[in-house]
């Protein structure tokens, strides 16, 4: 899938952004691919595969987890200056369906970044447009490492 760039974001740190998602271990396990990210907005999506399902063969709740938070986590990062980077401090998420199908969408967006803090929503949809989850998320904003 081609990412897309939202206005403002430059297109250096885009490329940075995905291969941040294209090389991380987790991310290339869990199967996200990064749709698109800019001016505080990430896409994210998961071809679902068998090792995403619970025992009862629907989606496991860690898996919507993740969506939800990595796809707020982008959303913010599209925002932040280079030279910083944050870590989860927080996150909540509501599950209101269960998870079936064979791909899932997460939607984050950015609503609050400050100096020290930032705060983001997403939602998380299977492939016909049915809300799964919501979630919503503070994020701590610090120096990259070997930023100075």
């Amino acid at each position: 899938m081609d990412e897309e760039v939202g206005p403002g974001l430059d297109p250096r740190y885009l490329e940075a952004l995905r291969e941040r998602v294209r090389n991380s271990p987790f991310h290339q396990w869990a199967g996200l691919e990064l749709v698109s990210v800019g001016d505080g907005l990430a896409e994210l999506s998961l071809q679902l595969e068998p090792h995403h399902f619970n025992p009862q063969g629907i989606v496991h709740g860690g898996i919507i987890t993740a969506i939800a938070d990595t796809s707020i986590g982008l959303a913010l990062r599209s925002k932040l200056r280079p030279g910083l980077t944050h870590r989860t401090a927080q996150l909540n998420v509501h599950f209101l369906a269960k998870g079936e199908g064979n791909r899932l969408i997460g939607r984050g967006r950015s609503l609050h970044l400050g100096q020290r803090m930032g705060y983001g929503e997403s939602e998380v949809l299977d492939v016909n447009g049915q809300l799964l989850a919501r979630a919503s998320g503070t994020f701590i904003v610090l120096p990259a490492p070997g930023a100075f």
